[in-house]
């Protein structure tokens, strides 16, 4: 299997834009890499600790799709320099520096993980 390093993935992530919302915090991704589907999110880690994915969501231009309902039927697609807006409902975080750490599943390449770190300002 085809193994693409964490470094790559990295570039997904959008610096800057973690940040809270009303109902817990989110942060977006822009494909710069090539068009891509995941047939699984697995759960978020914020510092280390698992989220629940079904309080996670993967948004492109307005459809929310949880991550427990990402498969290989209905799976969480991103073209080329779109952006997606990943949420966590129900954790707001305190105002500093975290690591997120998001994975996905892909056909053919398995799963692949990358993490990031950004503060909250």
């Amino acid at each position: 299997m085809i193994r693409v390093p964490g470094f790559l993935l990295k570039r997904l992530y959008v610096k800057g834009s973690l940040k809270n919302n009303g109902d817990g915090f989110e942060f977006k991704l822009k494909n710069s890499l090539g068009s891509g589907y995941a047939y699984g999110l697995p759960p978020l880690k914020i510092d280390g600790e698992e989220l629940p994915a079904e309080r996670c969501y993967f948004t492109v231009e307005g459809k929310a799709l949880g991550f427990p309902a990402v498969s290989k039927e209905n799976p969480a697609s991103l073209a080329m320099n779109r952006e997606a807006t990943i949420t966590a409902h129900g954790k707001s975080l305190a105002a500093g520096p975290h690591k997120v750490t998001m994975s996905f599943v892909v056909a053919g390449l398995g799963q692949l993980s990358f993490d990031f770190t950004d503060a909250i300002a």
